[in-house]
C-alpha cells in the first residue's frame, strides 16, 4: 500500500459537503456499527506494508495508533479535523518527502469488542477513509490498563516497512493514550484478535524492544484523560521508552506535536524552527507542541523542561547542563 499522493482540495471538498449536508466524518461508528470495519480487522492479516513505488521511492513509514476508549474517543476526531496540517508539514517544509501514514485504535481485549483496529499506510486520501472507519467503542475495562502491547505485537510481527528492510531506517509509531500496557502479550488474546498461534506469552517490555528495532516509538499523554495525571502512568512509559514519552495539554495539537517530533527527528528541523513554521501556516498549537517537545530539544535548557501532572520528574530537581 502506500501509492497517490494527498490532494489537500479532495480532503476540503469532503469536508464541505459534510458540513453541508449533517454527515460526520466517522459515519462507520456514529452510524450504530458494533464491530471492527472489515478494512481495518487485524484477525488474519499477514502483514501491512508501506512499500517504496515510481511515486514514493523512498517512503517513510509512520503509524498513528490512539486508545478509543473512555476520554480517549475524542482523539481520532482531533487527529481528522487537523490532518491537513500534519501533512502539510511534513511535505510543505521538507520534514519527510514521502510520508505513508497508517491509522489504528486500541482498546481493552479482554472486554471490548474492537480491541484493535489497524487501517493500511497510505500517501493519499485513503488514510482520512481509514479514520472515517474506526469504530469509537469508547469501552476499556476500568483497571488502568489498556491492549497497548496487543497493538505494538502487531506493529513488531504484521507489518514490513521498505525504510527499515531497504534503507535500515526506521520507521514512527505514535500511541496516544493515558494507560498502562498489560505485562504480558496474552497468547490466547493473540489468538482471538490476531489469529496467530503462539505458544507462549510475551512480556510487554520484550515485544518493546522487538518493536524498537524496526521504529521510533512515541507515547503521547493528553492532559485531561483519566489518569494523565497519575504519577504510575509516566512511571511505566518512560520506564519502556525513556524521553519519548510526550504530555499534550491541548489535544488539538496533537497533529502539529506529531510532525514536529518527526522534523525533530529526522534533523530536517529544530523544535525552534518548527515552532516558526507553524505561526507561518497560522497554527496557534505553537505553546501545547513547545511543552510537548521540551524534552526533545537538545538545545534547550534542562531547567525549562515542562512537566505534566504526575511526572514524576515534576518533583525532581533539574541538573544544570555544563557548557
Amino acid at each position: 500500500m502506500g501509492s497517490g499522493v494527498w490532494p489537500t482540495d479532495v480532503y476540503e471538498a469532503a469536508r464541505r459537503y459534510r458540513a453541508g449536508t449533517g454527515a460526520s466524518a466517522f459515519a462507520y461508528s456514529d452510524g450504530g456499527a458494533t464491530t471492527v470495519h472489515p478494512a481495518l480487522d487485524p484477525l488474519g492479516v499477514t502483514v501491512r506494508e508501506s512499500r517504496d513505488s515510481d511515486e514514493h521511492p523512498e517512503s517513510l513509514a509512520i503509524a498513528v495508533l490512539f486508545d478509543v476508549t473512555g476520554s480517549m474517543g475524542r482523539v481520532p476526531r482531533a487527529l481528522q479535523a487537523r490532518l491537513p496540517n500534519l501533512l502539510g508539514l511534513l511535505l510543505r517544509k521538507g520534514y519527510v518527502e514521502h510520508p505513508q501514514i497508517m491509522f489504528g485504535a486500541i482498546g481493552d481485549a479482554t472486554c471490548d469488542r474492537a480491541p484493535l483496529q489497524v487501517g493500511q499506510f497510505e500517501s493519499d486520501n485513503r488514510m482520512d477513509d481509514d479514520l472515517g472507519r474506526i469504530l469509537l467503542e469508547g469501552g476499556g475495562g476500568g483497571q488502568m490498563m489498556e491492549s497497548y502491547e496487543l497493538a505494538m505485537y502487531f506493529m513488531a510481527r504484521h507489518t514490513s516497512i521498505d525504510c527499515f528492510e531497504k534503507r535500515g531506517r526506521r520507521g514512527y509509531l505514535f500511541m496516544i493514550g493515558d494507560e498502562l500496557a498489560y505485562p504480558r502479550v496474552d497468547r490466547r488474546l493473540v489468538a482471538g484478535v490476531i489469529g496467530d498461534q503462539p505458544t507462549e506469552d510475551v512480556r510487554t517490555e520484550d515485544i518493546v524492544a522487538e518493536l524498537r528495532r524496526m521504529y521510533e516509538v512515541y507515547f503521547i499523554i493528553p492532559e485531561g484523560g483519566h489518569h494523565s495525571g497519575d504519577r504510575r502512568l509516566w512511571e511505566f512509559w518512560r520506564g519502556l521508552l525513556g524521553e519519548r514519552v510526550l504530555p499534550l495539554d491541548d489535544l488539538d495539537a496533537v497533529c502539529e506535536t506529531i510532525a514536529l517530533a518527526i522534523g525533530m527527528n529526522e534533523e530536517a528541523i529544530d523544535l525552534a524552527e518548527g515552532l516558526a513554521h507553524l505561526a507561518e501556516f497560522g497554527s496557534d498549537a505553537g505553546p501545547a507542541v513547545s511543552r510537548a517537545l521540551a524534552r526533545l530539544d537538545s538545545h534547550r535548557s534542562p531547567m525549562a523542561v515542562f512537566s505534566a501532572p504526575g511526572d514524576p520528574d515534576r518533583e525532581r530537581p533539574r541538573r544544570t547542563r555544563r557548557l
